[in-house]
C-alpha cells in the first residue's frame, strides 16, 4: 500500500511543482493507510490546500474541519477553512474561523485585513437583507392601496420584477409571504396586477428547483393553466414563460448552481407530468383563450421532442401522442366561420401543425409512425359523415393542418380511396365555407408534381369556375392561389410551365392587386401572397413583382403584422425573387447525354441570370426589405421553424453580395438580425448566416453593425466559417472579419482567442491559396498583442515564428506588411522571441536586411523597428551580430538621410537604431574635426 510519511512527502513535492492532481492522488492514498492521527490531520491539512487551488471549495472546507478535529489550534487549517467557507458564501462561519486565527496570532496582517474585510462584508449583507425586506413589504403595500398613484403602483410592480430577476431578491420575497401575497395580486382580476404577479413569480422560479417546486404546490398548476388561458395578449405569454422557467429548473435547463437547496428538492418527475397533463387539457378546452391555446402549444413543441436526437429517451413524445394527439388534430381541424368552434388567434392552426411535424419527426422507428398515422386515420375517419357537412370540412380542415406539418402522414391519407375525390366535390358545393375549406386543401395537397397534376387533370376547372362564379372574396382569392401553386408545378424549370405564356403573369398580377388593396381582411390578404409565393418560381413573375414596389411594401408591412403564419411565405418570394435557392450544377456532357437519350433537360429562364438577379435584389433593398427581414427574425421560434430560418439566411447572404450594399444593410437593423439565425436552425441555415455576418463584419465597423455586448455574440458563427470543410471564400471572408474585429479592442481580441480560432488561423498561414494565406497572416497581425498568442510562439518545438520570419521573406507586399507587422509587435512585447528568432531560421539576418532595404515605405519601417527590437533585447551578443553585419551600413545611410515625409517613419526608426547602438558602445558617435 505504501508509507503514508512517504506518500505525504511525494504530495508536498508534487503541490510544490505545481501538479496538484498528482498531490491530491499522493494525499489520498497516504489518508487510506495512515494510522496516526496527527499525521493524518496534517494530511488532510495539505489535501485542504490542494483543494482550494482547484476552486473544490467544499471539499477543502471538509479536509481542514478534519485537521481542525484532531487539533482545534490548527492555525493553517482553520485559515484554509475560513477561505473555503467564504467562496461557498458562509460568511458568518468563515470570520468565526479567521477570529480564532487572529486570536492565535494577533500580530498577523493577512489574519486582521481578513477579519476587517468580511466584517465589512458580513454588516453589508445584514443592511441589505434589512432593506431589502423593508422594500419587498413596501412595495406589496403600494400595489395593494387602493388610493396609490398609478405611477407610484406601477414603479412598484416593476421593481418587483427586478428584485425577483436577482436570487437574494427572490429569497426575500418568497421568505417575506411573497406567494400568497403575489397570488392576492392575481385575485383583484386586474390585467396589470396579474402581470406583474406572474413576471415575478418567473423571476423566483429560475434557476431554483427548490423554490421552483414550492411555487407550483403553493400556486397550482391548474390555477397557472386559468391564468394562462385568459384572453390577454401579454399576460398569456408571461404566464407560458413561468411554465418554461419552472420547467428549465426542475429539469436542469437552467445550469446555473445554488448550493444545497437542489439536494433538498424531492423528485419533481410527478410535478412535470402533471404539468404536461394540464397543458394538454388546454390545447382542445373551449374555455381556453386564442392566445392561451398558442402559449400551451408553444410550450409542448418547445418541452415534448428531444432536442438532440442522440438523447434516446422520447417517452414524453409518445406519452403526448397517447394523450393528446387527437386533441391537437382537433385545433387542426378548426374552421372558424362554423358556430361553435374553439377561440383561435391567426396563428393557432399553423403553431398545431408544427407541433404534429416535431412530433412525427421525434418518432423512432416504424411501429411507432404506423401508431401515429393510424391515430389520424381514425380521427379522420370518425370525423367523415356524408349528413353532416361541419363534420366533414372538419376532417378536410384537419388533413389540411396535417399537410403543412408532418406531410408523409397528409399525403398518406389524402392518397385513401376517395378523400381527393370528396376535396374536388366539396368545390362545388353550395355552401360558401365549404368551398373555401375544399379549396385551401387542393393547395395543400398539390405539393407533390404527381398530385398537382392530379388537380390539373380532374380539379383545374372547377377553379377556374369558382374564381370566375365567385362573389366572396376570400373564396376567389383562394382558388386563385390553388391556380398559382399548380401554374408553378414546374419550380424554376422554363420548359416545365404547366400554363400557356402569360397565364402565369396574369395570376400574379391578380394577387398583387388584392395584396395592395387595405379593404381586404389581412387573412384573404395573405393567400395573395400565398400565391405569389408559387409563382415567383417564374423569372417574368418576379421581374414584374420587385418593379411593383406598392406590393412590396404591402407585403413587407403584412410581415410586420400579427399574423406570423406568413412568414413561410414571404420567406419564399424573397428566395425566389434573390435566386438564393441551392442550383444544381449543369454539366454540360450530361445535357448532351440527357438529349440523347430523349430524357428532360433543365432550362434556365433568361431572367434568371446574373444581371437580372442584381437588379431585383437593389430594387429589394431600397424597397425596404431589411426592416422587414429583422422583423421576422424576432418572431416566435415555434411558427420560426429552422426551415423558414434558413430561407431568410439565404436572402440575407444573397443581399449582402456586394459590398456596397453592405451599408444599408447594416443601417435598417440586418447585422444584429443575422446573429440568431447564425446560432440557431439548420447546419445550412447557420453556415450561411456566419457568411453573411462575415462579409458585413469584414468591412463594417463593428460597433455600428453590431452595437452593444452583441459584437461578441459574432465572433463564434465567423470562428465556426474557418472549419477546413467549409468553402474557401467562406474561409477568407471569415478571416477578414476576425482580421476586423481583432484590430478593434483587447477584449474583442480575447473573445476570438477564447473560441479556440488560433490553430485555426496558423493553420490558414500555411495555405497555398494566396489570398487565404494574406488574410490569415493579417488576423495573427492583429492578435499578437495577446498573452495567449505571445506565450503560444515562446513555446518550443514548433515551426510558428519560424513561419512568420519566412513570410517575411515573400515577394506579396501586402503579405510582407503583415507579417513583419506582427513580428514588430511581438519582438517589442516578448524580448525572448528576439534570441529565437536567429534559431528557428538560418535566413534570418537576410530577411531582415531585404527588409530594411524594401522601397515599400511601410515594410521598410517594420523591418527597421525589428532591428531596433533586437537591439533593445539585453542579448548583447545579438547586438554585437547585427552592427558586424552590412546592418550598420544599411542603417547609416537610411539614417543620414534627408527627411522626407514618405518615408520619415522609417528614417526615424533607422535613425534611434544607431543611438541604440552607440548606447551599448557598439559604435561610436562621428564628430566632425575642429
Amino acid at each position: 500500500m505504501g508509507d503514508p510519511l512517504q506518500l505525504k512527502d511525494e504530495g508536498n513535492k508534487h503541490f510544490q511543482a505545481g501538479d496538484i492532481d498528482k498531490a491530491i492522488e499522493c494525499y489520498t492514498k497516504a489518508i487510506k493507510v495512515c494510522q496516526d492521527k496527527k499525521v493524518l490531520a496534517v494530511i488532510h491539512r495539505n489535501r485542504s490546500a490542494c483543494y482550494l487551488k482547484k476552486e473544490n471549495y467544499a471539499n477543502a472546507a471538509s479536509d481542514a474541519t478534519k485537521a481542525i478535529d484532531v487539533d482545534a489550534k490548527d492555525i493553517k487549517a482553520l485559515y484554509r477553512r475560513c477561505q473555503a467557507l467564504e467562496k461557498l458564501g458562509k460568511l458568518d462561519m468563515a470570520f468565526k474561523d479567521v477570529q480564532r486565527c487572529a486570536t492565535l496570532e494577533p500580530k498577523n496582517k493577512s489574519f486582521l485585513e481578513t477579519l476587517r474585510r468580511l466584517g465589512a462584508e458580513i454588516q453589508s449583507k445584514l443592511k441589505t437583507s434589512f432593506s431589502t425586506d423593508s422594500r419587498v413589504q413596501n412595495m406589496f403595500d403600494i400595489l395593494f392601496d387602493e388610493e396609490s398613484e398609478k405611477d407610484k403602483k406601477e414603479k412598484a410592480a416593476n421593481n418587483l420584477i427586478v428584485l425577483s430577476r436577482e436570487d437574494a431578491g427572490a429569497e426575500r420575497i418568497f421568505q417575506n409571504n411573497g406567494v400568497p401575497l403575489l397570488l392576492n395580486m392575481i385575485e383583484t382580476g386586474k390585467p396589470e396586477m396579474i402581470l406583474a404577479a406572474v413576471r415575478t413569480l418567473s423571476g423566483m422560479c429560475t434557476g431554483h428547483k427548490a423554490r421552483a417546486m414550492a411555487i407550483i404546490h403553493m400556486v397550482g398548476v391548474d390555477k397557472m393553466c386559468s391564468i394562462m388561458a385568459l384572453d390577454n395578449e401579454e399576460i398569456a405569454p408571461a404566464t407560458c414563460n413561468l411554465f418554461q422557467c419552472i420547467n428549465d429548473s426542475l429539469t436542469g435547463g437552467d445550469t446555473r448552481e445554488y448550493g444545497k437547496e437542489a439536494d433538498l428538492v424531492l423528485d419533481p418527475s410527478k410535478d412535470l407530468k402533471t404539468i404536461l397533463l394540464s397543458l394538454l387539457e388546454m390545447v382542445a378546452n373551449k374555455k381556453v383563450s386564442g392566445h392561451g391555446r398558442d402559449q400551451a402549444l408553444n410550450l409542448l413543441s418547445k418541452n415534448v421532442p428531444r432536442k438532440e436526437k442522440k438523447v434516446m429517451d422520447h417517452s414524453k413524445t409518445l406519452f403526448t401522442i397517447d394523450h393528446g394527439l387527437k386533441k391537437i388534430l382537433k385545433v387542426c381541424g378548426q374552421v372558424p366561420e362554423l358556430p361553435d368552434q374553439l377561440p383561435l388567434t391567426e396563428n393557432t392552426q399553423l403553431i398545431a401543425s408544427v407541433l404534429l411535424s416535431k412530433l412525427y419527426d421525434d418518432l423512432k422507428c416504424d411501429p411507432e409512425r404506423t401508431n401515429f398515422r393510424d391515430i389520424c386515420d381514425e380521427y379522420i375517419k370518425s370525423k367523415i359523415d356524408p349528413n353532416n357537412m361541419d363534420n366533414t370540412i372538419h376532417a378536410i380542415n384537419c388533413i389540411s393542418g396535417l399537410m403543412q406539418g408532418p406531410a408523409d402522414v397528409g399525403n398518406a391519407l389524402i392518397g385513401r380511396q376517395g378523400i381527393m375525390e370528396m376535396m374536388v366535390a366539396l368545390c362545388g358545393s353550395e355552401r360558401e365555407v365549404d368551398q373555401m375549406v375544399a379549396v385551401e386543401a387542393l393547395i395543400h395537397a398539390s405539393s407533390k408534381m404527381s398530385r398537382a397534376s392530379f388537380i390539373i387533370t380532374n380539379g383545374i376547372s372547377l377553379l377556374k369556375d369558382i374564381y370566375k362564379k365567385t362573389k366572396n372574396e376570400k373564396i376567389k382569392i383562394r382558388a386563385l392561389v390553388g391556380l398559382c401553386k399548380l401554374g408553378s408545378a414546374g419550380g424554376d424549370d422554363y420548359s416545365l410551365r404547366q400554363f400557356a405564356e402569360g397565364s402565369t403573369e396574369k395570376l400574379a398580377k391578380q394577387c398583387r392587386k388584392w395584396l395592395c388593396n387595405p379593404q381586404i381582411d389581412t387573412k384573404t390578404r395573405k393567400w395573395a401572397i400565398e400565391g405569389l409565393a408559387y409563382l415567383t418560381n417564374d423569372a417574368d413573375v418576379k421581374d414584374d413583382f420587385v418593379e411593383d414596389e406598392p406590393a412590396m411594401q404591402a407585403m413587407f408591412e403584412l410581415a410586420k403584422s400579427k399574423d406570423k403564419t406568413i412568414l413561410y411565405a414571404v420567406a419564399c418570394i424573397l428566395v425566389n425573387c434573390t435566386n438564393s435557392y441551392d442550383k444544381k450544377e449543369i454539366i454540360p456532357e450530361l445535357v448532351q447525354l440527357a438529349k440523347f437519350s430523349k430524357q428532360h433537360v433543365p432550362e434556365q429562364h433568361p431572367k434568371d441570370k446574373k444581371d437580372f438577379i442584381e437588379k431585383r435584389v437593389k430594387r429589394l433593398l431600397k424597397a425596404g426589405v431589411t426592416s422587414a427581414l429583422a422583423v421576422m427574425v424576432k418572431a416566435d421560434n415555434t411558427i420560426l421553424t429552422d426551415q423558414t430560418k434558413e430561407m431568410l439566411a439565404r436572402v440575407f447572404l444573397a443581399l449582402s453580395d456586394d459590398p456596397r450594399d453592405r451599408g444599408t444593410i447594416v443601417a435598417h437593423g440586418g447585422g444584429k438580425a443575422l446573429i440568431p439565425l447564425a446560432l440557431e436552425g439548420t447546419e445550412a441555415g447557420k453556415v450561411k448566416a456566419s457568411y453573411a455576418i462575415a462579409k458585413i463584419a469584414a468591412i463594417s465597423n463593428p460597433e455600428i453593425a453590431f452595437p452593444g455586448e452583441r459584437v461578441y455574440e459574432v465572433v463564434r458563427p465567423l470562428v465556426n466559417l474557418l472549419h477546413t470543410d467549409r468553402e474557401g471564400m467562406q474561409n477568407y471572408e471569415a478571416l477578414r472579419s476576425l482580421t476586423n474585429l481583432a484590430g478593434f479592442s483587447e477584449k474583442l481580441r480575447a473573445k476570438i482567442v477564447k473560441e479556440k480560432a488560433l490553430p485555426e488561423i496558423e493553420n490558414y498561414m500555411f495555405e497555398e491559396n494566396d489570398q487565404i494565406r494574406l488574410a490569415a497572416t493579417e488576423c495573427m497581425c492583429n492578435l499578437v498583442t495577446c498573452k495567449e498568442v505571445q506565450d503560444r510562439y515562446l513555446e518550443d518545438g514548433n515551426d510558428k515564428l519560424k513561419l512568420l520570419v519566412l513570410l517575411c521573406g515573400e515577394e506579396d507586399d501586402k503579405l510582407q506588411i503583415a507579417a513583419a507587422g506582427a513580428l514588430a509587435m511581438i519582438t517589442a512585447a516578448q524580448k525572448k522571441l528576439c534570441t529565437k528568432m536567429t534559431l528557428v531560421t538560418s535566413q534570418w539576418l537576410e530577411i531582415l536586411q531585404r527588409l530594411c532595404l524594401h522601397s515599400n515605405p511601410h515594410i521598410q519601417h517594420r523591418g527597421l523597428v525589428i532591428v531596433y527590437n533586437m537591439l533593445n533585447s539585453d542579448n548583447s551578443d545579438l547586438a554585437k551580430k547585427l552592427i558586424e553585419s552590412e546592418l550598420l551600413e544599411i542603417l547609416s545611410v537610411i539614417g543620414k538621410a534627408e527627411d522626407n515625409p514618405k518615408r520619415q517613419e522609417a528614417i526615424d526608426a533607422a535613425r534611434t537604431c544607431l543611438v541604440k547602438a552607440m548606447d551599448l558602445g557598439l559604435i561610436k558617435p562621428f564628430t566632425s574635426p575642429s
